[in-house]
């Protein structure tokens, strides 16, 4: 466990605090998704403040292991090359588009909490600053270079989002929103201030 970085640490402690709160007042019969997940704009329960709120939410104990883990492993690395006030705003700024790619490109969703939109942005960051660097991924093997194993993973949801089967409750454009957004950021990022990243 290398020691994490104030953002990192603060994200993952939000995240747990609020998937507490969630399951104590569910028990209450007052959920807290009615107010903070995000919503479609026609369903009028939407709000603004959900874009952000949305983020901190989850929908089971794998769904935020998992966005957790992955902020563990390649956020610390992003925070620590950044700087804290450079990646606390990345981060918001992918979690909120992948929010509003939700609402214009999937407008007939139930509802969507989760990270995972903010956490593409990181692995998209991820793979272009690190292309070479071996990731090891569930049920293969051998280790895939995240240049090939993270555009993969934005291929499967690239299908999904296109093929939309019955049952898939993943929000797929938010994930490819939260990616574009990283992606796009980083080369800014690169391209005015190269010194950044070496």
């Amino acid at each position: 466990m290398r020691q994490l970085p104030p953002v990192v640490k603060n994200i993952l402690i939000a995240n747990i605090v609020v998937f507490i709160a969630q399951f104590l007042f569910e028990k209450q019969g007052l959920p807290l998704e009615l107010w903070f997940a995000l919503w479609p704009v026609q369903s009028g329960n939407f709000k603004v403040w959900q874009l952000v709120t949305h983020m901190f939410m989850h929908g089971g104990i794998f769904h935020i292991f998992f966005n957790m883990f992955a902020l563990y492993m390649f956020g610390a690395m992003l925070e620590q090359l950044w700087g804290s006030k450079r990646f606390f705003n990345f981060y918001m700024i992918c979690g909120i588009v992948a929010g509003l790619a939700q609402l214009f490109i999937d407008p007939d969703f139930d509802l969507a909490v989760g990270a995972s939109g903010a956490i593409m942005g990181l692995l998209a960051a991820f793979a272009y600053l690190f292309p070479n660097t071996p990731l090891y991924i569930m049920f293969i093997p051998v280790p895939v270079k995240a240049k090939y194993a993270i555009p993969g993973l934005m291929a499967l949801d690239l299908f999904g989002g296109i093929s939309r089967t019955p049952g898939d409750n993943i929000a797929h454009w938010a994930h490819l929103g939260g990616a574009a957004a990283g992606f796009i950021l980083v080369l800014i990022w690169n391209k005015t201030n190269r010194n950044t990243f070496y």
